[in-house]
């Protein structure tokens, strides 16, 4: 541990410790822009200029102390940058001295001098750093008087990403995220002076999986991404954090919305999960829950179509059709996008049915050495968990479509699958006595229904559920569903009534209290106490699943390859 004074203070760090970490460990801000904790530091934006000192030597070669028995501190006659300097033993630093207030003004005039006076129209206006520097340290007035450097703008870097190159402060961020995190040098700096601008290397295009990431640390409003240009300005959208659940993964988002439509999903940071990034297909992997085939209303089939009804009779009818028959009559199909809430109440259905054909459908594809698994199910360990499957996802359906093809399957409870996907023909589907279709979107099987029930997506649900390396995670609702449609849990809870179970429900916090009364991993939780980063609940090894990708590194280990200091 080093013993450092920071404004006048003495505080201690362990070796390694960048200065400017040091500042924000001891609770002092220091303005930055080329700084990100999880890149490497360039130190060629300026911004975090500070004084700086180190011991005054004696004759003895060793520190001279001051009536406070600390080191006499030599201030450097020149400012230095805290974002590359490790602390040191002894080290002075002075942060908000006059030289350092000089020189944050200078560098904010230099900034500014081509920058465009365009933020009323800039689509980072709200949450831009440039803005908010530029008020606490920069000046009222301008004393330039020639002619800005124009530059290029609406710029298509790649198909997500679009830049408006006049508005670059060369931070070089975006730069050193593809070399050292995505290992995709794709992005560098043309030309000199003032005339610098940042473009794609000849022959490329930034497309990588992760390119929207550069949008997220930018700055300034340069790089911008193309789903959400011009869209919604930020201070309208309503932030809520939850979860991606497009793969086992599951990083931490927040959800920008305005008026029940999702804008768009960035990533938060959890460094035990994502760190502080997401993949483009997770990140925009939500235009679906405003699809024109969305489900608004149940629905039950009568004269051979789907005619809308109210939840009650479609409720009723449900639970009538599934009572007519004995359980080995019957099969569930699930899925691992459902929470763990949602999972538990199916899982009491098919107790009370007596059904033993139970199970989810396996989600795969291909993934990559950073976030995505290969397990586009976000909650199979979860399914596994609550559903109590003995064989491990998917180990039963090839038995509930042989159930089926046979005639000794008559009723189906579907909940969020189309099983033509697992070797169930439409024809066999259609020769159902019954099939209760529980989803969001209507598909080849929704339209053999005899009832459906239109559910809830991820964003307009809260509940939980278990990732690929068995961290228990929370879904947080932020909008709501649109038209007559529910939420899923309380869909099965009213179907698990109408079958004749009371189970005094009344919240999803009762479901996972109810739950968390019966599953070892879950004792003595409560959707509250998961908190916002999560908590590690079970070891992956104890499930029987597919496991993440082997190849797939953890997003810790690309960062720990970044170059050192400058």
């Amino acid at each position: 541990m080093f013993n450092v004074q920071i404004d006048g203070i003495w505080y201690q760090f362990p070796k390694g410790t960048r200065v400017i970490e040091a500042c924000a460990q001891a609770g002092i801000y220091v303005p930055r822009y080329c700084y990100h904790p999880k890149l490497s530091s360039p130190g060629n934006c300026r911004m975090c200029l500070i004084e700086m000192g180190m011991p005054r030597m004696g004759p003895d070669r060793k520190p001279e102390l001051g009536p406070d028995g600390k080191p006499v501190i030599n201030w450097m006659p020149r400012p230095q940058i805290c974002c590359a300097q490790d602390v040191a033993e002894g080290m002075g630093v002075r942060t908000n001295s006059p030289l350092a207030q000089e020189c944050r003004k200078g560098v904010m005039e230099f900034l500014l001098i081509n920058h465009p006076l365009d933020c009323p129209i800039c689509d980072q206006a709200g949450e831009c750093e440039l803005q908010e520097f530029s008020v606490e340290y920069g000046n009222a007035g301008s004393r330039f008087l020639e002619n800005k450097v124009k530059k290029p703008k609406n710029v298509e870097l790649g198909p997500r990403v679009t830049l408006d190159d006049e508005r670059c402060i060369l931070c070089s961020r975006c730069i050193r995220f593809c070399n050292e995190i995505v290992h995709d040098d794709v992005l560098g700096f043309v030309d000199r002076g003032s005339h610098t601008i940042l473009t794609a290397h000849p022959g490329k295009r930034l497309e990588n999986n992760y390119s929207l990431n550069t949008v997220d640390i930018c700055p300034v409003g340069a790089l911008t991404s193309t789903d959400f240009r011009f869209e919604m300005r930020v201070w309208f959208l309503k932030e809520t954090k939850s979860i991606c659940t497009s793969c086992a993964t599951g990083c931490n988002t927040v959800i920008g919305a305005r008026e029940d439509i999702v804008y768009r999903q960035t990533p938060r940071q959890n460094d035990q999960v994502n760190s502080c990034w997401m993949c483009d297909y997770g990140r925009l992997n939500y235009k679906y829950l405003e699809a024109e085939n969305r489900l608004l209303e149940p629905q039950i089939r009568t004269a051979q179509k789907l005619v809308a009804s109210d939840w009650k009779n479609a409720i009723s009818q449900a639970a009538f059709q599934l009572r007519n028959f004995a359980g080995s009559n019957i099969a569930i199909i699930a899925s691992g996008r459902m929470t763990n809430e949602e999972l538990w109440l199916t899982r009491k259905i098919a107790d009370f049915l007596g059904t033993h054909y139970i199970d989810i459908v396996p989600r795969f594809g291909e993934p990559d050495e950073i976030l995505l698994s290969n397990d586009r199910n976000p909650n199979a360990v979860g399914a596994w968990l609550t559903l109590r499957l003995d064989g491990g996802p998917g180990a039963a359906l090839s038995q509930i479509a042989e159930g089926i093809r046979s005639g000794e399957i008559r009723a189906v409870l579907l909940l969020g699958e189309n099983p033509l996907k697992f070797g169930v023909s439409e024809e066999q589907l259609a020769s159902l006595s019954n099939l209760v279709v529980m989803d969001i979107l209507s598909n080849d099987a929704t339209k053999h229904a005899s009832v459906v029930l239109p559910g809830s997506g991820f964003a307009e649900k809260r509940g939980s559920m278990i990732n690929g390396h068995g961290r228990l995670q929370r879904l947080n609702r932020a909008v709501r569903p649109p038209g007559n449609a529910r939420d899923d849990w309380e869909i099965l809870r009213d179907l698990l009534q109408a079958l004749g179970g009371s189970n005094g429900l009344y919240s999803i916090d009762d479901v996972f209290r109810q739950m968390s009364a019966e599953i070892p991993q879950f004792a003595n939780l409560t959707l509250n106490k998961i908190g916002d980063l999560g908590l590690h609940v079970i070891d992956v090894e104890e499930s029987p699943r597919p496991p993440v990708d082997p190849k797939a590194k953890d997003i810790e280990q690309a960062e720990n390859k970044r170059p050192p200091g400058r």
